[in-house]
């Protein structure tokens, strides 16, 4: 597999950035916080790795994989401290996905923030950063 971009280019469309995002169950994530690393949700397990999306990426995300899930967290994460366990592949589209192949270690998370839904059954996200 050829190694992963550097941080702001751009490859099939899709800008490799900082900031990345995890969309998780609450309770999930809770369960998560002793230990201090995150080793994914059911989903990510059989994929063997953890999901992650850009800003750009995590609404259609929701709307995909989420879509009318209440008790959900957004998760921020520092990308450029997860090391070479972070790759960015190509998905839905030829878009590149940052994926961790390995356990999120609770340091590089930057915010959670609730990920509640909207009036119009969609997820209400707060303001996002690449």
């Amino acid at each position: 597999m050829a190694p992963a971009p550097p941080i702001g280019s751009a490859q099939h469309g899709a800008t490799v950035t900082e900031t990345i995002y995890k969309i998780c169950d609450v309770a999930l994530w809770q369960a998560s916080e002793p230990a201090g690393v995150f080793t994914g949700a059911p989903v990510d397990h059989h994929d063997g790795y953890i999901h992650f999306s850009t800003a750009a990426q995590a609404f259609e995300t929701a709307l995909r994989h989420f879509n009318g899930a209440e008790d959900l967290v957004l998760v921020a994460v520092d990308a450029l401290m997860l090391g070479e366990a972070l790759r960015w592949e190509s998905s839905r589209g030829g878009d590149l996905f940052p994926h961790l192949y390995g356990p999120l270690p609770l340091a590089a998370v930057r915010w959670t923030k609730p990920l509640p839904l909207g009036a119009d059954g969609r997820h209400v996200f707060p303001e996002l950063v690449a």
